[in-house]
């Protein structure tokens, strides 16, 4: 597939600002959320197979809001946890190359191209191997973040919120798409930091309202990604 290094001015691209930003992604998704949507039961059926292969249930005796109130030591030592929690990351990072599908989708909807369901799949064409390495880089790094007490996850994230679409648009290495997004930024930490969490509070918004709209809400934090490009390195289109 021929590299994203042309322009398209047809579209729109947003000012460097949080809310625009957030604004234009909204704008993207409300006309893609379907595949979204694939995306997430896709994810769901992967899950539960999980589940199934290692005998661990992610709800166990969650039946009623009450039993949320137990120590969290009881469900970190459930049977099956470390190997659930093992496959369940592998799982993750297999599901990368599907982010950069929705990533492509916006894009052609953002030019007001046709979009295709086979295009939701394009990161299994374009760069596959290095779209799975950078998942793993940053899956470690995100797991490290948080595992020191969550707070640092969210100051950690706004620095790789460009890598997703330089690993698909200008078809950089894992380790390049990583050292790009984080000099771009660190320069203007402030609006990354700013986007970065209210795009993902807008992303499990769907699980504090209603559990099961998460499914709808979740991949929004991947077209933010694809705003974000857009308003600090131009919009791309395919040549």
């Amino acid at each position: 597939m021929s590299q994203f290094d042309e322009f398209d001015q047809k579209g729109s691209s947003p000012e460097r600002s949080t809310g625009s930003i957030i604004s234009h992604a909204f704008e993207i998704y409300k006309g893609i959320f379907l595949y979204a949507f694939v995306i997430m039961i896709i994810y769901i059926i992967g899950d539960f197979l999980l589940q199934l292969l290692t005998g661990f249930n992610v709800w166990g005796d969650y039946d009623d809001f009450s039993n949320f109130t137990r120590p969290k030591d009881e469900f970190w030592d459930k049977p099956g946890f470390g190997l659930y929690y093992s496959f369940s990351s592998f799982w993750n990072i297999l599901l990368a190359p599907l982010h950069l599908g929705l990533i492509y989708i916006a894009n052609k909807f953002n030019n007001k191209q046709t979009v295709e369901f086979s295009d939701l799949f394009i990161g299994f064409r374009q760069n596959l191997g290095q779209t799975l390495l950078y998942s793993l880089i940053t899956n470690i790094i995100f797991a490290i973040s948080a595992a020191l007490c969550g707070l640092p996850f969210f100051f950690v994230y706004p620095l790789f919120m460009l890598g997703l679409p330089f690993l698909l648009f200008e078809n950089l290495s894992a380790v390049d798409a990583i050292s790009k997004t984080y000099a771009i930024a660190k320069e203007d930490y402030g609006t990354f930091l700013g986007t970065g969490l209210l795009g993902i509070l807008i992303s499990v918004l769907g699980f504090v309202l209603c559990c099961i709209g998460i499914i709808f809400t979740l991949p929004f934090i991947y077209v933010v990604m694809y705003s974000m490009y857009c308003a600090y390195c131009g919009k791309p289109r395919q040549i």
